[in-house]
């Protein structure tokens, strides 16, 4: 019992130490532990401190920088306004100086009114004693004086007034001519066209002098052969990598431009390839005669035209009048048509067509008999063109009298773009005439295929159908036609005739 109790206390006493020591170890655990936080937070303490001090530091020198830049800009500032109040004290005593010149100008021109007004008091006494002396010489009212004065005045000056109403109606009319001349440069002003005349020769550039001697050909050959498909003379000289084209028609010389383009492009050169370029460039003149009239039609304005007709405005482009290409010139006159009519109210657009369509006729002038004007009537009515277009169109040579405002507007821009300085070259076109003239007298004659005037006039080549005649009518014929030249046509010097009879036999082995 004693030994249980023994133990029993043993075991509370054990108990109870071990608690306390238990306590006390883990005070002391936990004193260490408490000293490391404290450690780490006054570690943090530190390092909190230094960076909110370079903060501030930071923001110190931030502060500093923006108040000296404030001091730079403000000082800056007093500158601009030091040198504005400069600036602004000049003009105030330029001002001031002005005002002064101005006031003493406003005196002087008081005291020169006050001279001028008492100079009248002068002279109104002046005439009251004149007047009064003169009622007493006439011994007349003055009302009664001035009745008989005003009567012998006109009877003395009836040529005088009349001449004088006679010049005033005639400033009016030069104050309306004037007018009339100002609507026209202003018209003139707003479509400025360029100034061009049609030349007697083109250039092909060659890639190297050797393509001379092929195209010119063995004997000749070649260049004869081009010469006799496009009626164009053909100039090989001593002129660095070109040839010269030459010859009056447009269309032709641009027919051999073409071919010679493409056979120096395909470097093979013969009178069989010579015939497929010619042909080749006669379906590409088309197309640029197409694509011309679709071009004029565009750059104008004018819609719902037929398209054969679009077809015979670009043949224009191809003809001339006077040197001046003639499509040209009937886009000038439809802007210059369409301008005037704005600026005096009548029917612009009608205007426009009219003047595209005034020279219609000049395409097809060499082929059908009479003026251009009637055939371009006829082309028109043709196609189911207006009668307001054709009206306006036929009276611009006065070949027709003036219906409607449009066609004296027509009449006025044709004129215009005619005579302008440089539009047009008459010595060119009395030689060109001279060169159709001397193809018309060779075809003439029924044996006759084709005619070509070359060197300028100077020889003319006829190729004659070798089936209608033989060698010796060839001679004949040059004779006759040398002689209807001599007869119909006047030229210096003299002409050569060239008759060319060519027999072409071709058969097939099948």
């Amino acid at each position: 019992m004693e030994l249980g109790l023994t133990v029993l206390i043993v075991g509370v006493l054990s108990l109870v130490v071990g608690s306390i020591a238990g306590y006390y170890a883990r005070q002391t655990i936990a004193k260490k532990q408490l000293h490391t936080a404290e450690g780490k937070a006054s570690n943090l303490l530190e390092e909190a401190e230094k960076k909110s001090q370079e903060i501030v530091l930071e923001a110190k020198n931030k502060a500093v920088n923006i108040l000296e830049e404030a001091k730079k800009k403000e000082q800056e500032r007093e500158n601009q306004i030091i040198r504005s109040e400069e600036r602004l004290e000049k003009r105030e005593g330029i001002l001031d100086t002005k005002m002064e010149e101005i006031e003493r100008g406003r005196v002087s021109l008081e005291k020169k009114a006050e001279e001028i007004r008492q100079i009248r008091k002068e002279v109104d006494e002046v005439k009251k004693q004149e007047l009064k002396r003169l009622e007493k010489i006439a011994e007349l009212p003055k009302e009664q004086a001035k009745k008989i004065l005003l009567q012998l005045t006109e009877e003395e000056n009836r040529e005088y007034f009349g001449k004088k109403l006679k010049d005033m109606e005639n400033n009016g009319r030069e104050e309306l001519d004037k007018k009339a001349k100002d609507i026209m440069t202003q018209a003139i002003q707003r479509y400025a066209g360029s100034h061009s005349a049609e030349a007697t020769t083109s250039t092909v550039s060659i890639p190297s002098d050797e393509v001379k001697g092929r195209i010119i050909g063995r004997e000749g050959r070649n260049i004869k052969a081009l010469e006799r498909l496009t009626g164009i003379e053909i100039i090989v000289d001593d002129t660095p990598e070109a040839i010269v084209i030459s010859g009056f028609d447009p269309i032709r010389r641009e027919i051999a431009k073409i071919a010679l383009d493409k056979l120096i492009g395909d470097g093979r050169i013969h009178p069989t390839k010579i015939e497929d370029a010619v042909e080749f460039a006669k379906n590409e003149v088309n197309n640029k005669i197409k694509e011309a009239g679709e071009a004029a039609v565009y750059d104008v304005g004018v819609v719902g035209l037929d398209p054969k007709l679009i077809h015979i405005i670009g043949r224009l482009r191809y003809r001339t009048s006077f040197g001046q290409n003639a499509m040209l010139h009937s886009i000038e006159v439809a802007h210059l048509s369409g301008a005037l009519a704005h600026e005096l109210g009548a029917d612009a657009a009608l205007a426009k067509k009219a003047g595209l369509l005034h020279d219609i006729g000049k395409a097809v002038d060499h082929e059908v008999q009479g003026t251009h004007v009637e055939i371009g009537i006829k082309i028109l009515e043709k196609f189911h063109v207006g009668k307001d277009v054709i009206d306006a169109m036929k009276s611009h040579h006065e070949d027709y009298p003036f219906e409607t405002p449009e066609s004296m507007i027509i009449a006025a821009a044709d004129a215009i773009s005619a005579s302008r300085p440089g539009a047009r070259k008459d010595s060119l076109e009395n030689y060109l005439k001279r060169l159709e003239e001397l193809e018309a007298v060779a075809m003439s004659f029924p044996e006759v295929e084709k005619t070509y005037a070359i060197q300028a006039g100077r020889e003319i080549r006829v190729f004659v159908k070798p089936d209608k005649i033989d060698d010796l009518g060839s001679i004949k014929l040059s004779r006759a036609i040398a002689d209807k030249i001599e007869k119909e046509l006047k030229y210096p010097g003299e002409i050569k005739v060239n008759v060319i009879r060519e027999l072409r036999v071709t058969e097939f082995a099948r």
